[in-house]
């Protein structure tokens, strides 16, 4: 009997490992899933728009996980593909999707139009926040299962057109959820700290990269209780919510970057 289960352990600790596909949306904001050739020992790689992209083996195939940024035009669209020192591509559509509007009234107008030495700050701060969120790591151990980070009402979903003080401004690229100040954040899967930092628009921020370009983004925290370098399990509690940056209340912004585009962070929650 001991040499069964023995026998019967041994098999299951032999089995490969499955990643968990997200949800697949090709549109702007969302995720297209692409199957890759399957002939190569090794991880085949992807590339869009120039940019390294997640490949992942799921049931014993090869898939790029394409991150399509909210600017993205409707229509053909291609990934360049290398394999085993081979090089293909593979087209995909990215289909059309209209997001609605929000209007918000902010009372700090400087948070609307910011003055000239505002703007100095944020031009800085612009290119440590885009180096956090296109960081590349390899590793065949992703988490693509996400968990949410605080529990909350959602305020503001993804894609939203937003208007303050009815000007417009750039597409919401992350999900807001109302909570508490205080409530705790934490991380929705296992990963390491980029940066830290706290930002003119965006106030305390945390950014955590989980492996291959997906990095999740937490603004407008109350306080930070991690530091760069440092690595997480999922469920680990990386801070508070807050009302630090640009915000109407406390709440949490979620961000969800795969290779670097802003991408529907409902299209990676485990339900």
């Amino acid at each position: 009997m001991n040499r069964i289960v023995l026998a019967l352990s041994l098999l299951l600790t032999l089995q490969p490992v499955f990643a968990r596909l997200p949800q697949s949306s090709p549109v702007p904001g969302g995720i297209a899933i692409i199957t890759l050739p399957n002939n190569a020992a090794s991880s085949p790689r992807a590339y869009y728009e120039e940019k390294p992209v997640m490949v992942l083996k799921s049931q014993n195939q090869w898939y790029a996980i394409v991150g399509i940024p909210l600017t993205a035009e409707p229509g053909e669209h291609t990934l360049r593909i290398e394999t085993g020192g081979l090089k293909a591509q593979a087209n995909f559509r990215v289909a059309a999707k209209k997001y609605k509007e929000q209007h918000l009234t902010v009372k700090n107008k400087r948070m609307v139009n910011p003055n000239a030495q505002d703007l100095e700050r944020i031009e800085k701060e612009r290119s440590f926040i885009n180096e956090a969120l296109k960081f590349w790591r390899d590793t065949d151990d992703v988490e693509t299962g996400l968990t949410l980070p605080v529990q909350g009402r959602i305020s503001s979903p993804f894609g939203l057109r937003r208007f303050f003080n009815k000007q417009a401004r750039k597409p919401h690229s992350g999900l807001d959820i109302a909570a508490p100040k205080g409530t705790p954040i934490k991380a929705p899967a296992k990963g390491t700290v980029i940066e830290t930092g706290n930002y003119f628009f965006n106030g305390n921020t945390v950014f955590i990269d989980h492996g291959q370009g997906l990095v999740t983004m937490y603004c407008h925290m109350d306080n930070i209780k991690v530091t760069k370098g440092q690595q997480l399990k999922t469920g680990e509690i990386i801070g508070s919510v807050g009302m630090t940056g640009r915000v109407t209340g406390p709440h949490l912004h979620w961000g969800v970057s795969l290779n670097d585009a802003r991408v529907d962070p409902n299209l990676l929650l485990v339900k």
